[in-house]
């Protein structure tokens, strides 16, 4: 291997600080230091963010937005300042557009629900490409179910990259969504999110991009994306579990019907009638996950303190060792070669099934996943029933890579 692959931090990016910031790295799994690599499925927390939720619970519990007492008012001073560093982190015009969900998946749902139920009619067409996870293929498939419309999926190359020329074939004038991830979580694709806008919007269609695999490995700008909707959960971005975001444009949100009913959510109930509440309030129904917000926040606090494109640069070093790496393996087949992939390996090992790879792997105290992670279609593309996954983050280190290896060439043997 040569120098930059053997080098252990990239300038202004120090992996091994890092680490330090994570509890849970530092432990013993199986009589062995842990080494994780399943980012892809969830991400560890830095203690700032463990921290933040514990002191919430500690000083501020109460409910937010409905009461005059001082606990209530810190706790709705912290949950709406969460909406704000949500709001700046992703450069959304205006902190209304961020709507509290509790991740992606619902996000999707809600957007499938709210605006497809409003706006699909028989013969409408929503395109979804092979590389999805399916939590942005079977919200549509139920509206589409209810409405009248089809789901059409957007073919993907020998590569795993979207066929961009079978996009531009099969969008017309009766396409009025395209749903999209910016990352793909089983092979790592990175989707040309920019110009995939360009070509729907050019023919008149919504594009609504499933960011979970994105929002931990780089910046992003929802108004240079120039989509209309976009989604994303705290637990892949270092915060806690059930809680995510939603961003829309304004015109769209402002239009759509509320998804849930319940308290918050309105302006005035009474048998006669209901009026709901403004953007973003009028999709938040029930108590909110306050302290996975201010977590969610604490999150992205801890990413402002680093230096994300060496952090990015970091992780396509692991990639690229790991590569270099997979080449001497026999037998050793990587499933899905994208133009460009973010740090997502997916793999099979000849004479094995993927879970026996990954039980074996995790006897030595390294984690990764196995299966077809939620992206049938995708596998049956490929004519695989599944495969296993190494997925990298900021306190992934060299010595995980070569760990891994260590771990692929003892199954090697054993299976080979």
């Amino acid at each position: 291997m040569n120098a930059q692959t053997q080098s252990t931090a990239t300038a202004g990016f120090d992996p091994a600080r890092v680490r330090r910031d994570f509890p849970i790295l530092h432990q013993q799994v199986n009589g062995h230091p842990l080494v994780y690599l399943d980012n892809a499925a969830t991400t560890q927390k830095p203690a700032s963010v463990i921290e933040a939720i514990a002191n919430y619970y500690r000083h501020d519990n109460a409910n937010v937005h409905r009461g005059v007492h001082t606990l209530s008012d810190r706790a709705t001073q912290h949950f709406e300042q969460a909406r704000l560093r949500v709001s700046g982190f992703i450069n959304s015009p205006r902190p209304e557009q961020v709507i509290w969900t509790r991740g992606t998946t619902e996000a999707i749902n809600l957007v499938a629900d709210s605006w497809g139920r409003a706006n699909l009619v028989p013969g409408d067409k929503i395109l979804v490409s092979w590389l999805e996870h399916h939590s942005n293929i079977v919200p549509w498939q139920l509206v589409a179910a209810a409405t009248g419309a089809e789901v059409i999926p957007v073919p993907v190359s020998e590569s795993g990259d979207i066929d961009l020329a079978a996009l531009d074939m099969l969008l017309d004038e009766r396409v009025k969504m395209v749903a999209v991830n910016h990352v793909s979580n089983a092979i790592g694709t990175v989707n040309p999110v920019i110009e995939i806008v360009r070509r729907a919007r050019a023919a008149g269609a919504l594009v609504l991009v499933d960011g979970a695999q994105a929002v931990g490995h780089w910046a992003v700008d929802v108004q240079a994306l120039d989509c209309d909707f976009y989604a994303f959960s705290g637990h892949k971005l270092f915060g806690p579990t059930g809680i995510g975001v939603l961003w829309g444009r304004e015109s769209l949100l402002e239009a759509m019907p509320p998804f849930l009913g319940g308290g918050e959510m309105i302006e005035t109930v009474s048998f006669a009638g209901t009026t709901f509440n403004s953007l973003p309030f009028k999709f938040e129904a029930g108590t909110p996950n306050i302290a996975g917000a201010i977590g969610l926040a604490a999150a992205i606090d801890y990413l402002d303190g680093i230096d994300r494109v060496a952090a990015a640069e970091h992780e396509a070093g692991l990639l690229a060792m790991t590569l270099e790496l997979a080449a001497d393996i026999d037998g050793l087949q990587r499933v899905g070669t994208p133009a460009h992939a973010a740090g997502i390996f997916s793999f099979l090992l000849a004479g094995s099934h993927p879970s026996d790879v990954g039980m074996l792997l995790d006897q030595q105290g390294i984690a990764v996943r196995t299966g077809h992670h939620c992206a049938q279609p995708l596998m049956e593309r490929f004519g695989v029933p599944g495969t296993v996954r190494a997925s990298y983050s900021i306190y992934n280190t060299h010595e995980d890579v070569t760990r891994l290896f260590e771990g692929i060439r003892k199954a090697s043997s054993l299976f080979g």
